[in-house]
C-alpha cells in the first residue's frame, strides 16, 4: 500500500476529546476499531503495540505534530488515523511544545518496508509549515484529506 492509499483508506477525526497522551492513543485506537480498521477484539493488542513503542521513546517530534505508531500481529497491512486537537496535548515532543496533529499507523510485524516507507513521507509532509497550518484550520475530513494528498513536496 501507497502513502496516498494508506492515508485515504485511514480514520478521521477533525477534534479529539482527550487531554492526556495516554487517552489521545486510546481514542486513535478506538477510531481504528469504529472506523472497521481493526477488528474489537484486536483492540487492546493494537493499543499495547502503540504503548510498547511509546515507552521506548516518544513520537511526539517537533512542530505540534506526533507520530504514535506501533507493529502488531493482527493487522496486515499498514492502517492509518489521522486526529486533530486544536488546544493541544503535551505528547513529550521533542520541542518541548503541544502537539495538535496526530498521524497513527499500525503496521503488520511481518513487513518493514511500507511502515518505515509511512513515516518517513508523512515526516516529510508534516515539516512543511504550511500544510500544518492548513491541516489545522480544515473544516472536513475532505477538507483534510485533500492537505495531506495534495500539498506532498516534491
Amino acid at each position: 500500500m501507497d502513502f496516498r492509499s494508506a492515508l485515504k483508506s485511514g480514520c478521521y477525526c477533525l477534534e479529539l476529546r482527550s487531554s492526556t497522551k495516554q487517552e489521545i492513543i486510546e481514542e486513535m485506537v478506538d477510531l481504528l476499531v469504529t472506523g472497521g480498521r481493526i477488528k474489537p477484539e484486536h483492540r487492546d493488542s493494537v493499543l499495547k503495540a502503540i504503548l510498547d513503542r511509546e515507552k521506548k521513546m516518544s513520537t511526539g517530534v517537533q512542530h505540534g505534530v506526533a507520530i504514535p505508531h506501533g507493529k502488531s500481529d493482527v493487522v496486515e497491512e499498514l492502517i492509518t488515523a489521522v486526529a486533530l486537537k486544536k488546544d493541544g496535548v503535551d505528547f513529550g515532543s521533542l520541542d518541548g511544545e503541544p502537539s495538535h496533529i496526530f498521524i497513527m499507523t499500525v503496521s503488520s510485524v511481518l513487513r518493514t518496508g511500507p511502515h518505515l516507507q509511512f513515516l518517513a513521507e508523512i515526516s516529510k509532509l508534516l515539516n512543511v509549515p504550511s500544510v500544518r497550518a492548513k491541516l489545522l484550520v480544515a473544516t472536513s475530513v475532505e477538507e483534510l484529506l485533500g492537505v495531506l494528498i495534495s500539498d506532498q513536496p516534491a
